[in-house]
């Protein structure tokens, strides 16, 4: 039998299609399928993405205690089942291999990080923090009114050694707090990478 390169695949497209509709074929079907069996036995959790104040509704499907797969959820009436890009990257965000899970201190002058107890890491940044307050901690300052000319001392009481930078990776609860911390430990500057 001679056939032809054009007579070959038009051979097999048409064996192709009789095969799906002959044998009652039919795609969608067998996404779901592969959808239903993907997430089985897991448990559906719905959650807020937490990367802008958006408020972006998803499906977390979890078993055995990790993240198998993520969704958009349809019945939230903010995105409506779709996900930007970052959030739908939050799988792989939070099991990525590279991920730092313990704190890490390295001393001056050496080359390597060493893994430190997370009880270790809060009380040296609660000593820093303290040392830097202390030792930038302005109570007054003189101000010179334009008009007048006079000069007063005006209580301001905060530290000009400390800023507080918010990060893309926190959620509006987080930045609450971390906004909180700022005014309590008394430092005016407090910014946000969005604006950077």
């Amino acid at each position: 039998m001679d056939v032809s390169r054009r007579g070959f695949l038009k051979l097999s497209g048409i064996s192709i299609a009789a095969l799906a509709t002959g044998l009652g074929f039919d795609p969608k079907v067998a996404e779901a399928k592969g959808y239903s069996l993907r997430i089985e036995g897991s448990k559906k959790i719905p959650s807020i993405c937490h990367f802008c104040s958006g408020g972006c509704g998803m499906l977390l499907h979890v078993k055995d205690g990790k993240l198998i797969h993520l969704e958009g959820d349809p019945d939230n009436p903010v995105n409506e089942g779709t996900l930007c890009p970052k959030a739908a990257s939050l799988s792989s965000v939070a099991y990525a291999p590279h991920r730092p899970t313990k704190p890490k201190y390295r001393t001056p002058g050496a080359k390597d990080w060493v893994d430190i107890s997370w009880d270790e890491a809060l009380d040296r940044i609660a000593k820093k923090m303290k040392e830097v307050r202390d030792t930038t901690w302005k109570a007054t300052e003189q101000v010179t009114d334009s008009k007048t000319g006079q000069t007063q001392n005006l209580t301001v009481n905060r530290t000009e050694g400390m800023v507080f930078l918010g990060s893309a990776e926190i959620d509006n609860e987080e930045c609450y707090i971390l906004k909180k911390l700022s005014q309590v430990v008394g430092s005016p500057y407090h910014e946000h990478q969005a604006r950077i």
